[in-house]
């Protein structure tokens, strides 16, 4: 089965388009998480417990684990571990925005799937197909490939045109056409860029799109429903980090959100 396949499989069963972002950022969290042995991975496993019913994926973001060394390291395998043992239906991506050649990229495929045991990763498109083919060739593990990201700052490459098309347009094409031949790829497109997407959305077809933006960053959780939803109403995942983790009740919020966006899909 393709990771596409996989994805959707837990779309519908779950009826979620939700992803929630883990971010542990160790001077943000509450008192009670900080006093503890490992605490980026307690604050994890909580966020885990409070959300699950309602998200398709988790998406912790290595480097705030890295930033702590070798125990923030144990802390996010731990935490990938947590959710393969105790809800494996949910998928785990891998934030960590890889980008580099040859055997320094089967080195980093091998951390992400074989060690950590994360159903995919993000990526960057900037060293070509070549670089990334590793990635692309773990058939079963999702490769989730920067294409228009939520940033202010996004523009400064990415709308540079070329021969008539947006970097960031060239990129959507080319890794759905040549790229997704495992059916393994998705696009990272930010909430923030709804015009962006739907113009995106078009190029691709009906290749999933991660949608970080929405909550604090500011993107519109309608238009990008409006702009990003396939004929099935599926293709999307909206990615929700802030708002759902350093909320007073993240299952509470993750519900809401789950709801929000069935209300409108």
């Amino acid at each position: 089965m393709s990771f596409i396949d996989r994805l959707n499989n837990v779309i519908d069963k779950k009826n979620s388009l939700l992803c929630v972002g883990i971010d542990p950022v160790l001077e943000k969290l509450p008192e009670e998480f900080q006093s503890q042995k490992d605490p980026l991975f307690a604050f994890s496993k909580y966020i885990i417990d409070q959300t699950h019913e309602y998200v398709v994926s988790y998406k912790p973001n290595s480097a705030f684990y890295e930033a702590l060394g070798s125990s923030g390291i144990e802390q996010l395998h731990n935490a990938c571990r947590y959710i393969k043992e105790t809800y494996p239906e949910t998928l785990i991506l891998l934030d960590a925005k890889r980008a580099d050649i040859g055997t320094t990229n089967e080195a980093y495929a091998k951390y992400a799937f074989d060690y950590m045991g994360a159903d995919a990763i993000t990526l960057h498109p900037y060293l070509g197909q070549e670089a990334v083919q590793p990635f692309l060739d773990r058939t079963e593990k999702g490769s989730i490939i920067l294409c228009r990201t939520s940033n202010p700052g996004a523009g400064e490459f990415q709308d540079l045109v070329i021969e008539g098309k947006s970097l960031y347009q060239r990129v959507a094409q080319g890794v759905s056409e040549k790229w997704n031949t495992n059916r393994n790829c998705m696009l990272v497109v930010g909430a923030t860029y709804p015009e962006e997407l739907r113009e995106i959305r078009t190029i691709v077809d009906d290749m999933p799109i991660l949608v970080p933006g929405i909550g604090a960053q500011g993107g519109d959780l309608q238009k990008t429903l409006e702009a990003g939803l396939t004929h099935d109403k599926k293709g999307l995942l909206i990615s929700i980090t802030r708002s759902i983790i350093y909320a007073g009740n993240p299952g509470q919020e993750a519900q809401k959100m789950m709801q929000d966006i069935n209300n409108l899909r």
